[in-house]
């Protein structure tokens, strides 16, 4: 190993470190304002099998989740009945894994949890009614292969401990459990969480072609979203979601972060973009904007095009100058994009978890 090499681990291992601690010593509200994380982008390490196998039920508070447990060549069936104590353990188990687990992209699986919840949800028709978090159908081929959903394995894999450690749990609540948590674990807004949802099978796969093209303008995003239900200020709330995370030209195509703190979720999208510059950057990817002052930070098409659509840039500029009413306006949208298609039983109640940060 060079010296380069140890350097570069040492510097990592500090800064993760001086993070942790700031995440034990501020407040929420501090660190939205003053947390910074790092950069980084390793694979991540791959996640043992389990020999408990969900087999079906509705995993709903009051409901019943069955699944046979094998052991020593013998299997029998168990019943198990979640309450919403059981759904923050849940949620408790992928904090705790998030905060444990800091090796990949900027220090955390977060931003990666956000968008495989996003992209089993965006797939909803509603005209069809079919697609949505219901079904938790990217498992399975083709839609797994599908190029807006390059690199997910990461995050499928990441909660593969989590499902064998609660299997009565589907794998399409558990997904979204997954969201809710980057989202609240990255000093994010509450979103409320129903559960409910089935898991279905691969002729249930939507076709390709139903996420958001970061290639495209303003008009491309409508068909996408309104396709949904949801609105031009739904549009560029939902939008925000790019403050975390960063592109990689191995899955997108596109290279590089949003913001300076993609594991900490705030309106710095919104203000990046309407007080930055930003020039096409010259490289030999596909077209994408960067920052001139630094040119460290990036911008998609479609990014962009929501300060060109004279409907879409009021919201920029009002999210940019108004941390609460993103946060509001996002945690509106985003709870709904999660529980579009899912036919919840009517007396559902919806659960808060609360932060392990908090």
């Amino acid at each position: 190993m060079s010296a380069s090499t140890v350097s570069r681990q040492f510097a990592r291992a500090a800064l993760r470190t001086t993070a942790r601690n700031t995440f034990a010593t501020s407040s929420r509200q501090a660190f939205r304002q003053n947390g910074r994380r790092f950069y980084s982008s390793e694979p991540p390490k791959s996640s043992s099998s389990s020999t408990l196998v969900y087999l079906a039920g509705a995993a709903v508070a009051g409901a019943a989740g069955y699944y046979f447990y094998t052991q020593g060549g013998s299997a029998s069936t168990k019943v198990f009945t979640p309450t919403k104590e059981d759904y923050q353990k849940v949620y408790n188990e992928i904090a705790k894994l998030l905060e444990e687990h800091d090796e990949y992209d900027d220090g955390s699986y977060g931003p990666v949890l956000l968008r495989l919840a996003w992209h089993a949800s965006g797939t909803y028709d509603k005209e069809t009614g079919t697609g949505g978090s219901n079904g938790a159908t990217m498992r399975f081929s083709p839609e797994g292969d599908h190029g807006a959903n390059a690199g997910l394995k990461h995050a499928r894999d990441f909660l593969e401990p989590v499902k064998a450690k609660f299997p009565w749990i589907t794998y399409s609540d558990l997904w979204i459990i997954g969201g809710v948590a980057a989202i609240q674990e990255m000093q994010g807004p509450i979103i409320p969480f129903r559960p409910g949802r089935q898991d279905r099978d691969a002729a249930a796969c939507t076709p390709d072609g139903r996420l958001p093209d970061g290639s495209k303008a303003s008009n491309h995003l409508r068909d996408i979203f309104y396709r949904m239900g949801f609105n031009d200020q739904e549009i560029v709330a939902l939008a925000g979601a790019h403050a975390l995370g960063r592109c990689h030209t191995d899955r997108s195509g596109f290279d590089g972060p949003w913001t300076f703190s993609p594991t900490v979720l705030t309106n710095d999208y919104f203000s990046l973009l309407v007080n930055e510059k930003w020039q096409l950057r010259k490289w030999d990817g596909p077209k994408q904007y960067e920052d001139v002052k630094t040119k460290s930070l990036m911008m998609l098409p479609a990014d962009y095009a929501l300060i060109q659509d004279k409907a879409m840039k009021p919201w920029v500029e009002k999210y940019a100058k108004d941390n609460d009413l993103f946060f509001k306006d996002f945690a509106a949208a985003v709870t709904k994009l999660f529980e579009l298609g899912v036919p919840f039983k009517q007396d559902t109640e919806k659960i808060i978890f609360k932060p392990t940060n908090a």
